[in-house]
């Protein structure tokens, strides 16, 4: 066997020891959830009658407005399409929090916002998307094997590849490592998740938001990956208590996206 031979086999086994091993993490995260049911019960956040109503209809129009995009029409959006889309996630966001405090709930103590210092956040938040690469990785290349080659990358992703200039570069940074993990994680984790978790289960809540996460961003060859990404968030918010976890683990993953891209000789696309 050659050097290269077996660099790749080494290679090819390092992959697989790092696939089997957030399999393991993320299942274990799972059995532990399971484990503090009982618990759960006593913090559960009492959405009611209301909660349903407001989860139903924005299901309604996250599901309409995915109907009929197609990955060519993602790679057209400009600048002022992307801030449009921020301006109306960040006045849901302030719909849905105006909602709940009318109705009396506490969103920083159901979101655990307070729940864990900066420094345990940040660990956690990292940690958990190290692990969560493998299953995202694998579920990408599942995905590349059914539809064939083909860009499995978003359009904010074409778009930042192909941006001139330095404030447009800018302004979708600044969309995707902040507004985006905020305004995603409290629509699709916490609120959609919570209210559907509570009538129907942990299993339906987590897949029912992920599709919707999957489906939002409206790219059929990264649906499958961002699936398996969404459900990550969604095991490590429901296992920290923290929806501060989530919103780290996504925007370091954006993060690390857009660096990649920024810089192709130091990161692998």
């Amino acid at each position: 066997m050659g050097g290269d031979d077996f660099l790749s086999a080494l290679g090819s086994l390092t992959n697989a020891l790092f696939l089997i091993a957030s399999v393991y993490i993320y299942i274990a995260l799972l059995r532990q959830i399971n484990r503090r049911d009982r618990a759960a019960l006593a913090t559960d956040p009492g959405f009611g009658v209301a909660e349903v109503a407001l989860a139903t209809f924005l299901i309604g129009v996250f599901g309409f407005s995915s109907l009929g995009a197609s990955s060519v029409q993602i790679v057209r959006l400009r600048t002022s399409d992307l801030i449009l889309n921020a301006v109306v996630s960040i006045g849901i966001v302030l719909f849905v929090v105006a909602f709940l405090k009318l109705r009396r709930f506490n969103i920083t103590q159901l979101t655990g916002l307070a729940k864990l210092s900066f420094a345990r956040t940040f660990i956690t938040g990292l940690v958990l998307l190290i692990f969560a690469y493998p299953l995202i990785i694998f579920a990408d290349w599942l995905t590349a094997r059914v539809l064939g080659s083909g860009s499995s990358r978003q359009g904010i992703i074409e778009l930042f590849s192909g941006s001139q200039s330095m404030e447009q570069r800018v302004i979708i940074i600044l969309l995707a490592t902040v507004v985006a993990p905020i305004a995603e994680e409290f629509i699709f984790r916490f609120f959609l998740y919570g209210v559907i978790r509570r009538y129907l289960g942990r299993s339906i809540g987590l897949i029912v938001s992920a599709l919707l996460f999957a489906a939002v961003h409206a790219h059929l060859p990264s649906f499958a990956p961002l699936f398996v990404l969404a459900a990550c968030f969604t095991l490590a918010y429901e296992w920290s208590g923290s929806l501060l976890v989530s919103m780290t683990m996504h925007a370091i993953f954006n993060a690390i996206t857009l660096l990649a891209l920024a810089f192709p000789g130091t990161l692998q696309p």
